[in-house]
């Protein structure tokens, strides 16, 4: 399996702070995010509900990445989704980090992966409680 997901009962911008709030109690920031609705909107004149992709990144993981496997930063950071639903509760779809970091050889690049997935099932974990 590439993600693991749940559904919050929270419109889309307060879920995106609870989600920012529990992902720092993990010690993970959020470093990018690609606005997909806007994009679609600007580029083809399509109207879809809120849906961005989020990296979230822990800077102690990631260097553990690049210094085993330089390249490997391809494979950073951990994406994950927020997407709203049409009954007004939000999507929160992470991606996999050992399915992803999986990818390398590298035994440290996938010890990294694993320990990523135990913090993003932590994340998730408080999220749904």
């Amino acid at each position: 399996m590439y993600e693991f997901n749940l559904t919050l009962d929270l419109p889309f911008d307060q879920a995106l702070e609870k989600v920012r709030e529990v992902l720092m109690s993990e010690h993970l920031g959020v470093v990018s995010d690609v606005d997909v609705q806007a994009i679609f909107k600007n580029k083809m004149d399509k109207d879809i509900p809120a849906y961005h992709i989020y990296g979230a990144c822990n800077p102690k993981l990631a260097d553990r990445v690049i210094s085993a496997e330089p390249n490997a930063g391809t494979l950073l950071p951990c994406n994950f989704v927020l997407r709203e639903t049409e009954d007004g509760k939000t999507v929160v779809s992470f991606m996999d980090p050992v399915t992803v970091l999986g990818l390398s050889q590298a035994p440290e690049v996938q010890g990294v992966g694993q320990e990523a997935r135990e913090i993003l099932q932590r994340v998730v974990a408080k999220l749904g409680g």
